[in-house]
């Protein structure tokens, strides 16, 4: 008996199918996409458990498409304005065809993350079976593919960034197969949506040109291989020439001399960058450095480490034989991730972030290599279990490594991660939804972050909003903030009324204690804005009023427990 189910699970789990058996990677594609499914169930669980929900990435990138079903929303707005700009057209087109379908676009970004997915789900089993044609090795692939993208914001945001999984993995799907006009679509695709992933498909394309035998580079000899190469370049060069060619009032973008000099960017600001601490900086750190967080990785992901060591051993692992010499793509990819990598470093921050061309194709090439790698070590374990003693030792490990596989995520304290913010203000946000389309709103308190997308009005400045990559949109928005910092904390009632009238304000969002002394110490935001922080800081501490404080009682408009709203018609009568 035991040697019968050792034998069925060795055909099952390790076996490259016969082609009869098709129903075999019918079954195993299914049960990955269910995975997927059910994953992304429990997201959207999160997403529409309330009436006020958002991804906090979305707050960003998609706010303002609100614009797409009322065209008078977000009038003349500065930050609105500017995330329009920057989102690539081929993002901001779905998006816009969606919400012509009457869904909204805040809705679509809840339902987006289940279709992405499903797709790369589909595409991680695909190159899956062409490296190892085992159809359990895709099912264990896509899995902790899974696992490690919900463990994560990436594909949960419906962001640019989301896109990032579902077309580098069919690019490279369509790269292993040769097919010329899908690969040629994807680079498109890429462009579109994130141009970023358009550079290391760039960098394959030359890098497949080349091989090491016997010790040497050789170049291909084969003219196919240059045509490929040369059509998918071309493609690549087309898609990204208008990112070149065109500038807006937003640009240039920031250079690493200039972003040293802002506290934004450095430990604790807003888009903490640099580091004293080098291993942190060039290892650990989310945006700087190699790896992705060690908290936001499954740690059977790191087992793909492993399979280098493992090709050594072909005698005690069979299976090795029957892996295809195409998974060196896998060692391509990485090749060219760590090129960019040092590169982006290089050029600071004209590639944007470094740690984007690493921590995505990591992730992909360390989840196929992990499942790869489990399977050649499960098919050399039943292939030493001869004796029914070693049987149920082999039954035993597989029914642990199975086990462990699918329930990890339970173990979890935070899974899946959506990192969804919950408004809290409904009717804060109700109020502001009946003020006039073009209402601008000044305000500190973090509220302010979620304004425009549960209200859909404009704010002068928020937290949310200071991205601080391009000089031309940051320069205007720091003296914004800087200004409202001295305005609300002024002494002299002459400089709110300017401060109004310079920016066309119409209310004033405050929160209770906004006055008090520590309001602003315990705020790493405000702080960054240093001068007028510390000034505001010295006058609460003497128990100085400002003259804003003096107002609430007669300019209120809408009040909470925590929080007042002022008319700044009002303000200014006074």
């Amino acid at each position: 008996m035991l040697t019968k189910l050792t034998a069925i699970l060795q055909k099952n789990l390790t076996h490259p199918p016969s082609t009869s058996r098709k129903n075999q990677i019918i079954f195993w594609l299914t049960l990955s996409l269910t995975f997927s499914l059910i994953y992304s169930i429990l997201g959207l669980q999160v997403a529409f458990s309330s009436e006020y929900v958002v991804q906090d990435d979305a707050r960003q990138h998609v706010f303002w498409m609100q614009r797409f079903l009322d065209p008078e929303l977000f009038p003349n707005d500065w930050i609105a304005n500017y995330f329009q700009t920057v989102a690539p057209s081929g993002y901001t087109t779905l998006y816009r065809l969606i919400a012509v379908l009457g869904i909204h676009p805040l809705v679509f970004n809840k339902l987006l993350p289940m279709i992405l997915g499903l797709i790369t789900t589909g595409y991680c089993f695909g190159i899956s079976l062409q490296l190892l044609p085992v159809p359990a090795t895709g099912f264990i692939a896509s899995l902790i593919l899974n696992q490690t993208l919900w463990m994560d914001d990436d594909l949960i945001s419906g962001t640019p960034r989301a896109f990032v999984y579902p077309l580098l993995l069919a690019f490279l799907y369509y790269l292993l197969r040769r097919s010329l006009v899908p690969c040629l679509i994807t680079v498109a695709l890429q462009g579109l949506f994130y141009p970023q992933t358009v550079f290391l498909s760039s960098g394959l394309l030359i890098l497949r040109l080349f091989s090491w035998e016997k010790g040497r580079v050789k170049l291909s000899s084969n003219l196919k291989d240059y045509r490929f190469s040369a059509a998918g370049l071309g493609v690549a060069f087309f898609i990204l020439l208008p990112y070149a060619l065109t500038s807006s009032q937003f640009e240039p973008i920031i250079s690493a001399t200039q972003a040293k000099t802002l506290p934004e960017f450095l430990p604790g600001g807003r888009a903490g960058f640099f580091n004293d601490n080098l291993w942190e900086f060039w290892i650990e750190k989310e945006r700087s450095g190699l790896l992705p967080r060690r908290d936001r990785t499954p740690i059977i992901l790191w087992i793909g480490l492993v399979l280098p060591l493992l090709f050594r051993y072909p005698g005690w692992l069979p299976l090795v034989k029957s892996i295809q010499k195409e998974i060196v793509i896998l060692t391509q990819l990485m090749v060219v991730s760590i090129y960019l990598f040092l590169t982006a470093h290089g050029v600071l921050f004209k590639l944007h972030l470094p740690s984007r061309y690493m921590k995505y194709s990591l992730r992909l090439v360390l989840a196929i290599s992990a499942a790869i790698a489990l399977t050649l070590l499960l098919d050399a374990i039943f292939q030493l279990c001869h004796q029914p003693t070693r049987q149920v030792f082999a039954l035993a490990i597989t029914l642990f490594i199975g086990i462990f596989l699918i329930v990890y995520p339970s173990f979890l304290a935070d899974f899946p991660k959506t990192n969804y913010t919950v408004g809290k203000a409904s009717t804060l946000y109700q109020f502001f939804s009946q003020t006039p389309k073009d209402s601008l709103i000044a305000s500190l308190s973090a509220e302010a972050n979620n304004l425009p997308t549960f209200s859909a009005r404009s704010v002068l400045v928020s937290e949310e909003y200071g991205i601080p990559y391009h000089t031309g949109y940051y320069r205007q928005f720091r003296q914004r903030a800087i200004d409202l910092i001295n305005a609300q904390y002024s002494l002299n009632l002459a400089e709110v009324d300017n401060f109004i009238q310079k920016y066309g304000i119409d209310f004033w969002l405050l929160d209770r204690d906004a006055f008090k002394p520590n309001y602003i110490a315990q705020n790493s935001w405000l702080n960054q804005f240093q001068s007028p922080a510390k000034k505001a800081q010295t006058d609460l501490k003497k128990r100085v009023k400002p003259a804003l404080a003096k107002l609430i009682k007669p300019c209120s408009v809408f009040k909470t427990n925590q929080f007042v709203v002022l008319g700044a018609n009002c303000i200014e009568k006074q």
